[in-house]
């Protein structure tokens, strides 16, 4: 399945696929992440970090690698189901992108590992321009700034997941979040970059901004964003908003049954072991991640969400999780 929402797919963040495409076929153990340098990369010092690294990555990555203990020959099959939702607000700005067959959608033909896919969850501020432009994070973020057609203050927050073979890539930049469902436990794989948690109030403080009632120079209220350009100087400099993503690599086995996206409009109401646990009760009574996904934005607006909605359901395997 490949569906986007309001974007043509040349949106997509190739720069990062092709990246990791690279990394993959070449056996790359990217467990030691580039050096970063804080504030931001200019185009100039970015290129030779690539160059020396011999790598087509994009930087600014912090790598939390973590795998099963279990040596299995487990292979994903992949299907996905997504729902979006304007909620209570006035306008749209959430995006998102499913491709369960990024393989057959790239026209590769080179030898990588089968199956692979791409998924992300972009939330937007500012006005609906930003969340509808895609590139790998730190690319999209100077695309940002190059666009004069946009507004200054539109920005994104961006939770990528992407697959190949037994590979769950996650990468994240704000306050989304993915959660696996792991027989009924919920395993969190991305973290929520606020500006009052601690890490990201140390790097800030040290970069000169400041936290009020828990946003970032008073204005915002995530950590991490592509855009929103009015907070940031030039390109490259020292900056307390940061358009790094923070990166976590598993091996799925057979224990791992789905992967859950969504913006903070479902996370502000609800737990990642409640959405595990709802979502997993309703694998097993039809199997359908589209409606799984349906089924948890609707408990959110039950709950009384404030923001826009955006889930997607991944799962695992053609077979509803286990009883």
């Amino acid at each position: 399945m490949i569906y986007s929402s309001c974007f043509n797919l040349k949106f997509l963040p190739r720069s990062l696929i092709y990246g990791w495409e690279r990394n993959m076929a070449a056996r790359i153990d990217i467990s030691s992440p580039l050096p970063i340098v804080e504030g931001g990369y200019t185009e100039a010092n970015s290129g030779r970090m690539i160059t020396e690294a011999n790598l087509e990555l994009d930087v600014g990555i912090v790598v939390h690698k973590s795998s099963s203990d279990e040596k299995t020959e487990f292979l994903p099959v992949l299907r996905s189901g997504s729902c979006a939702e304007i909620g209570p607000k006035q306008y749209m700005e959430d995006e998102h992108i499913c491709i369960d067959d990024l393989l057959g959608h790239l026209e590769t033909t080179a030898k990588f590992p089968s199956p692979g896919a791409f998924y992300g969850v972009f939330d937007g501020h500012g006005g609906t321009d930003a969340a509808a432009i895609k590139s790998a994070f730190l690319k999209a973020d100077y695309a940002f700034a190059d666009a004069s057609s946009l507004d200054i203050s539109s920005g994104t927050t961006a939770l990528t997941a992407l697959i190949f073979g037994r590979t769950l890539v996650v990468a994240n930049a704000g306050d989304c979040r993915a959660v696996l469902g792991r027989q009924g436990r919920a395993i969190e794989m991305s973290k929520d970059q606020k500006p009052n948690c601690t890490s990201e109030r140390i790097r800030i403080e040290k970069l000169g901004g400041v936290i009020y009632d828990g946003y970032l120079n008073g204005q915002l209220s995530v950590a991490r964003a592509l855009g929103d350009w009015h907070m940031k100087g030039p390109k490259g400099s020292a900056c307390p908003l940061s358009a790094e993503p923070e990166l976590q690599e598993m091996d799925l086995s057979e224990e791992d049954e789905f992967l859950i996206m969504g913006c903070d409009g479902l996370w502000d109401v609800m737990s990642s072991q409640c959405a595990v646990t709802m979502a997993r009760k309703e694998l097993l009574l039809h199997n359908d991640p589209e409606r799984c996904s349906r089924e948890l934005v609707r408990e959110a607006l039950k709950r009384k969400t404030c923001d826009n909605l955006t889930v997607i359901v991944v799962c695992f395997s053609i077979d509803p999780p286990l009883k």
